[in-house]
């Protein structure tokens, strides 16, 4: 080994280590800042405070690749228009999407303390200053409030929209790394969503059984088991009373003298109904009589004598 090269090597550290630093200072000025607020899952709640313009966009829209240096000068004055402007990717960020409920690309929105509004005007630099500086946001109706991004129902949407992002992480990973093929994977999944479904399902069968429980209709008792109801009721049975000799000789003959009076009225009304029947059959006779042609040898005496008959029935 040359004597001379070790004591070149401490210089050579000395000049990397410094350049290192140079160059990364060079480089970092040489490229524009980015004015720009680039907002997560984690700090999307700023946009409640102040007021902002907010865009979702994705990488692949060309919409969103048009107005790319539009929104970027649009962000370096916004110091001046007081405001702050900020973006979003949805491709990185489907939970936000879901929670702003994004549909179309690009979406802009304007916020003012929680108050959002649906951007709908041009997409030039000249109408976005105007939107601010003209307060042309006050004259657009603002989002529902259960459509509001703070709502509960858009944390439930935006919790679905991530979920939805979580599977299609899961079928890249088996399509592309694995090299599962598409239909399997989609197999996968349909089994997957079944098992839960019969899961929960359970889950909650059991969960109404344990609030709720059923009692059987039809249950078998015993003799041991059956109870006199008097004594379910706390009250004691009640026990046959034995009546004096007088008294039952009392009841006895007024018993007697009932039995006998339903005898009596029992054989009146027979009378009766014997003498009305008479009436009837006498009242029968006399107008067949009268229908019938009188014979030539029949007498007057014999026709008196029949009716004369008839009335004795009567009587």
């Amino acid at each position: 080994m040359a004597p001379g090269r070790w004591p070149r090597l401490p210089r050579v550290l000395l000049f990397a280590a410094l350049l290192g630093p140079a160059t990364a200072f060079f480089s970092s000025a040489g490229e524009p800042r980015s004015s720009v607020r680039v907002l997560c899952g984690s700090n999307w709640s700023l946009v409640l405070q102040g007021q902002w313009m907010l865009e979702f966009y994705a990488p692949w829209c060309p919409a969103c690749q048009q107005i790319e240096s539009t929104w970027e000068s649009f962000a370096k004055e916004s110091e001046h228009l007081g405001i702050t402007v900020g973006k979003v990717d949805v491709t990185q960020e489907p939970g936000l999407s879901g929670r702003f409920f994004v549909t179309t690309l690009p979406t802009i929105y304007h916020a003012n303390d929680g108050v959002f509004r649906r951007y709908r005007g041009s997409r030039t630099l000249e109408d976005l200053q105007g939107y601010i500086l003209e307060r042309k946001w006050e004259a657009v109706e603002p989002v529902a409030g259960w459509k509001s991004p703070s709502s509960i129902m858009m944390h439930g949407m935006a919790g679905l929209f991530h979920f939805s992002g979580w599977i299609r992480q899961i079928h890249n990973y088996l399509t592309g790394t694995l090299g599962v093929h598409v239909w399997v994977s989609y197999a996968i999944f349909i089994l997957a969503t079944l098992l839960i479904g019969l899961f929960l399902g359970l889950i909650l069968v059991l969960i109404s059984d344990c609030l709720c429980p059923t009692s059987s209709k039809h249950e078998a008792e015993t003799p041991e088991e059956a109870v006199p109801k008097g004594s379910e009721e706390g009250t004691e049975p009640e026990e046959p009373t034995e009546l004096p000799v007088d008294d039952a000789e009392e009841t006895a003959e007024g018993k007697d003298l009932s039995e006998g009076e339903d005898a009596a009225n029992s054989s009146a009304e027979d009378s009766e109904e014997d003498l009305a029947l008479g009436k009837e059959s006498g009242e029968e006779e006399t107008e067949e009589l009268s229908e019938q042609p009188l014979a030539e040898s029949e007498t007057e005496s014999s026709v008196r004598q029949r009716r004369s008959q008839v009335a004795e029935r009567e009587l």
